[in-house]
């Protein structure tokens, strides 16, 4: 029973079944994860912005999680409104910045970057981001449309020595307070976090290594997300196709060099990809082939390429796509899947790469104990087959969930999940 081994001993073989499911090995039992999110706070019995502003609190709920439902590995919420509320953001809402004390995060869509935006993004896409970008998403950086082109700075002394009073403006300054309290407020949340990652491991429980590591995306998800909305750049898709397609283009060298860059420096070899438009009914193949796919591909490749592991959450529902995916390299991906059908998912690419998923959060939240029961053995005994495997939510965010029916979950998972 894992509850009469010391903390030590649970942290080693946690480590270690999660290291086997991920390179395609059969571990001793099938890994748990549990990503909690906004639950946590449900389970201490506060409020969500009790819970990002009070940190120890929220660490606290998530050691008294963990202890009762024993997975291999648990994380609570990510991300902190500090850094928002710091900047003034306008496309996050956050319990107490946006939204009331009880309500979820939720991205603001909004289309910051026009169609007639396109020309000045691709002939210079640093200067762009910070004089017309920034200041369009973030109230408190408003000044920085004032600065000067950044290509200036090229000058070197000269330069340098023209523009320096600029920064004395009353708006500039304020936005460079502004970007260094962020500064600030965000290296308080990763000291916070690197705590949490080490209170947890002294309870006997690894961190989940593929969140750790840097970030990328799809190209397509890159213009999409912060810059055109889904909106715009739907209908780029038809009215700027070659605009478009030269931005994503634009946007892959920064975003290697970039996650790359984050890999190396917290010596991680994962890269979280979150996808949002290419799953099944956001878009046709023939969309797909040529703006989302290969672009993506190219992107995982390269990571690949690097010694990098891409963790992919394919958001929504990839049925009609899993022949796409089956061409990655084998044991070179790991996938988190939504709304696909996981057994289907297991059928198509479960000797290629390790899956993650499997139980919905909506059968948490209304199922009973015998449903949950049922439903795990089936996972564990499919999905599970051979290794190569990690029990989880289909969601990064469990809220809502009734503990009694995650107990079940859990206790089913370890019967069931044995090898």
């Amino acid at each position: 029973m894992d509850t009469e081994k010391d903390a030590a001993q649970l942290y080693a073989e946690r480590a270690k079944r999660v290291d086997d499911a991920i390179h395609l090995r059969q571990p001793d039992r099938i890994p748990i994860l549990l990503v909690l999110g906004h639950l946590l706070a449900d389970l201490a019995g506060i409020t969500r912005q009790e819970m990002y502003e009070n940190p120890e609190a929220g660490r606290k709920a998530l050691e008294n999680a963990a202890l009762r439902f024993q997975p291999d590995m648990a994380m609570g919420t990510l991300g902190t409104p500090a850094l928002s509320r710091a900047l003034g953001d306008r496309s996050s809402k956050w319990p107490g910045y946006g939204l009331g004390p009880n309500d979820s995060h939720q991205y603001h869509e909004a289309e910051f970057m026009k169609a007639e935006d396109y020309d000045a993004f691709l002939a210079d896409p640093a200067d762009w981001a910070v004089r017309t970008y920034l200041p369009r998403v973030f109230g408190e950086l408003e000044g920085l449309a004032l600065l000067p082109p950044l290509g200036i700075t090229l000058l070197g002394n000269y330069g340098i020595a023209q523009q320096l009073p600029l920064l004395a403006m009353p708006a500039i300054a304020s936005s460079l307070q502004a970007i260094a309290k962020a500064t600030q407020v965000q290296v308080e949340f990763v000291q916070q976090t690197m705590a949490t990652v080490r209170r947890m491991e002294a309870l006997g429980f690894p961190p989940a290594p593929f969140f750790a590591g840097g970030m990328a995306a799809a190209p397509f998800d890159f213009i999409g997300d912060t810059l055109r909305g889904m909106r715009g750049v739907f209908l780029d898709v038809h009215r700027c196709p070659d605009k478009l397609l030269a931005a994503e283009e634009k946007v892959i060298p920064i975003m290697l060099e970039t996650a790359l860059a984050t890999c190396r420096t917290r010596n991680v070899p994962y890269a979280f990809i979150p996808l949002h438009r290419g799953s099944d009914g956001f878009m046709s193949l023939p969309v797909f082939e040529r703006f989302y796919w290969p672009q993506l591909k190219r992107v995982m490749l390269a990571l690949i390429d690097a010694g990098i592991t891409p963790f992919v959450f394919w958001e929504g529902n990839w049925d009609q796509r899993l022949k796409y995916l089956a061409e990655l390299p084998k044991g070179k991906t790991l996938g988190l899947f939504q709304q696909s059908d996981i057994f289907k998912v297991k059928e198509v690419l479960g000797d290629g790469m390790c899956i993650m998923g499997g139980m919905p959060v909506t059968m948490l939240m209304s199922s009973t104990p015998g449903e949950i029961r049922d439903y795990t053995r089936k996972l564990c005994e499919v999905a599970g087959k051979g290794g190569g495997f990690i029990m989880s939510a289909d969601i990064g965010e469990m809220e809502g969930s009734k503990p009694e029916l995650i107990d079940a979950w859990m206790e089913a998972t370890r019967e069931f999940g044995v090898y």
